[in-house]
């Protein structure tokens, strides 16, 4: 509240031409996070809190712009030496020497967009959403999210849109260097599902496994990948107004609303995170 507030004027309580003192940035706050928390409509906050439909929309708009704005580049940051060298310890303890990470997608339901666009945004769900690429460790950390394409398409046509599409496209990650069976590899890579391409920095389970060391792969791939589905359902779980509709017109602001629910998630993510369990200094 005390980082908003200093960023944006509008937070400030000031007195109108009448010399009657405004809502409060605590006010203003809560009114957010009342409908990050539970989705509640703006207009059923006046009996609440004594603050106006108008207000609590404005709040929420500038809130989650000044979120964006103060903690994105700390929060949605690509992962640094220190982070890959935790990411890449994590994967190896659990079989995967090299792997950074799980990604795949998730789709947030639209309510209030015009009928002639619901072709548009309609997929396989048979409602219009927005789809969220994102990619995620196993402590929920969600390490890379690329949100805005319509529903329609799939896994592969929006992660052909993403950054880390073009990063990867032009051989552009984190350098690492690891062994498996006695091969040298110097490029991590991430744990998807069968709708991705056939790429060395995707690694995807064997459909229909015959034999028990490809059952026991595909087993313990599924098992790992679960953790960008885990942050998906951990995601909706604390921010109700990602687990709903999305009532808004604007998609700048439905933009800024999932941007700021994963900047929001990351900040608990680290502050619930147990650093022992991270301490791989003496690990080769």
């Amino acid at each position: 509240m005390k980082g908003i507030e200093e960023h944006d004027d509008y937070f400030k309580q000031k007195r109108n031409a009448a010399n009657v003192l405004g809502q409060s940035c605590l006010k203003k706050v809560v009114a957010a996070f009342c409908i990050f928390a539970y989705g509640v409509p703006t207009d059923a906050l006046d009996e609440y809190i004594r603050i106006g439909e108008s207000t609590a929309l404005e709040a929420l708009r500038k809130f989650v712009a000044g979120v964006v704005e103060i903690f994105g580049s700390e929060y949605t940051r690509m992962p640094n030496e220190q982070d890959t060298t935790r990411l890449l310890a994590t994967g190896a303890s659990r079989g995967f020497p090299g792997m950074l990470g799980s990604i795949d997608c998730m789709h947030w339901t639209l309510k209030n967009y015009p009928t002639a666009w619901h072709g548009m945004y309609k997929g396989y769900k048979k409602e219009p959403t927005i789809i969220l690429d994102a990619v995620a460790s196993k402590d929920l950390w969600i390490w890379h999210a690329f949100f805005g394409m319509p529903g329609s398409h799939n896994d592969i046509n929006v992660f052909h849109r993403s950054s880390i599409f073009a990063r990867l496209a032009e051989g552009k990650g984190p350098q690492v260097n690891y062994k498996i069976n006695g091969h040298d590899y110097s490029m991590g890579y991430y744990l998807a599902d069968g709708r991705y391409p056939s790429w060395a920095t995707f690694v995807k389970t064997i459909l229909e496994p015959q034999g028990n060391k490809k059952k026991y792969f595909a087993k313990a791939q599924e098992a790992c990948r679960k953790d960008v589905e885990r942050s998906f359902g951990v995601l909706q779980s604390r921010f109700a107004i990602v687990r709903g509709l999305a009532r808004l017109w604007d998609e700048d602001t439905i933009h800024n609303i999932t941007t700021a629910c994963i900047i929001m998630h990351n900040m608990i993510v680290e502050d619930e995170r147990d650093e022992d369990d991270y301490n791989f200094n003496d690990m080769g």
